[in-house]
């Protein structure tokens, strides 16, 4: 398999790897500049060239994913007898970590809010499993990230969720949003809780929750009504924006900084890694 389609296997999948990159070579090298070889835990595909070089290059590469290195590595070799080539050329590298997908989102009910968040949401670089006990209410195609779940009890569902899921509940019926919400509660390990209605149903859910001896923080973990309320609006396209802007600013609050720092590969590194010069 080459290297581009085992990437989009990869994307789907929601697994790691490196994309081990050829940035410039020097005398004589295996492969061209631009040469590329995905590696992951258990599998590399193409190649940048084969030989010890490349044994060297998927084994640096998995260190970086057992490490969880997330920024991006570059590296020279001259290609002598230390590795077994006697090409007598140099090769520059990049190793680039791609992350797995660990956002996770599970959306319990098929209806226009629910369409309305798959639009909004499936863009994202997340896994979405979307569930219902209604099939007909579901579309014949869906994005490759979102997999559909018809189920008649949708609350014995919450048991397979992966932990740190955000758990979104907007279905048709009162009792079935506050039986999925009290098994997400139960696991206590959800990463958010979003259940759909007014004021009134959240007051209602919390009585319900504090008789049933659930604790104040594991209450409070829940957002009804959920959504950013700034943004307004009652039409499903304008609630799906709103639930999607509170569940982007939990997912991503904790990583922004008034700050910027400096990110990636400096330039002065990559100057030195780029001159190619045999040794």
């Amino acid at each position: 398999m080459e290297w581009i389609d085992a990437l989009s296997d990869l994307k789907l999948s929601g697994l790691p790897g490196v994309l081990v990159t050829t940035l410039g070579s020097a005398g004589s090298a295996p492969r061209k500049s631009g040469s590329k070889m995905l590696v992951t835990e258990e599998s590399s595909f193409d190649t940048v060239g084969g030989g010890h070089l490349e044994y060297l290059l998927i084994e640096r590469a998995r260190e970086l994913l057992t490490s969880g290195h997330s920024e991006p590595v570059m590296e020279h070799f001259p290609l002598g007898p230390r590795l077994g080539q006697c090409c007598g050329g140099s090769v520059s590298v990049m190793l680039e970590p791609i992350a797995g997908c660990n956002f996770h989102i599970a959306i319990f009910g098929a209806g226009h809010v629910g369409k309305a968040l798959i639009h909004v949401l499936s863009p994202l670089n997340c896994n979405i499993t979307w569930m219902d006990n209604r099939a007909e209410l579901f579309p014949q195609s869906l994005p490759v990230n979102v997999s559909k779940v018809i189920c008649e009890q949708p609350e014995e569902e919450v048991a397979a969720l992966p932990e740190n899921t955000f758990v979104l509940v907007v279905t048709h019926n009162h009792q079935l949003d506050f039986a999925i919400a009290e098994e997400t509660l139960k696991r206590k390990d959800s990463q958010w809780l979003g259940v759909i209605g007014s004021e009134t149903k959240a007051k209602r859910f919390r009585q319900r929750l504090e008789h049933k001896s659930f604790d104040q923080g594991l209450i409070d973990h829940m957002k009804c009504p959920v959504g950013l309320e700034m943004v307004g609006g009652r039409q499903p396209a304008e609630i799906a924006i709103a639930i999607a802007g509170e569940i982007l600013a939990v997912r991503n609050g904790a990583r922004n900084s008034l700050t910027r720092k400096r990110e990636g590969i400096p330039w002065q590194e990559l100057k030195t890694l780029l001159d190619t010069t045999p040794a």
